[in-house]
């Protein structure tokens, strides 16, 4: 073993000691959950949990005959437009990276008429997606104060 090691010569030595220390630090902090300060976004996962979410969510109300209809006659460019923008401001208002290019919500949603009804059930599926992927506690808490900071631009009272 002396001579395999002395061969490699100090330079190639200290390469492998440094990249082996660097895999036992990825190994041992890559499990730890992030610091309780850290923003929601990075207590999520980032981007790719976000966007894994956004998802989700997508997916259950293109499904349900509540919310769909307010999905009726758009493309799939229109879908994946409309799903960038809220994978965006999900992750600009988790205080991540990303810019939400889009309308305000009260002119988005000015003309669809979405009742107290509708959007209970939209956050219905807020929630449910949001316990498929295990997200309690205070994460959970601060996604559902910004979905309802949300709702008095959204939401058309009777």
């Amino acid at each position: 073993m002396h001579t395999s090691v002395a061969r490699l010569g100090g330079r190639r030595l200290t390469a492998i000691a440094l990249l082996l220390v660097t895999a036992q630090a990825c190994a041992t902090f890559g499990h730890r959950s992030p610091p309780a300060s850290a923003s929601l976004y990075v207590r999520l996962g980032g981007y790719d949990a976000v966007a894994a979410v956004t998802d989700d969510i997508l997916a259950r109300e293109l499904k349900d005959p509540v919310v769909m209809p307010f999905f009726k006659g758009l493309e799939t460019a229109d879908l994946q437009r409309i799903r960038q923008h809220l994978v965006d401001q999900l992750c600009a208002a988790a205080g991540g990276p990303c810019f939400y290019p889009g309308k305000d919500m009260k002119t988005t949603h000015a003309e669809m008429e979405i009742t107290p009804a509708v959007w209970n059930t939209f956050v219905g599926h807020i929630l449910e997606s949001l316990d498929a992927f295990k997200i309690h506690g205070r994460e959970r808490n601060e996604l559902v104060a910004i979905v309802n900071s949300l709702r008095k631009d959204i939401v058309r009272e009777p």
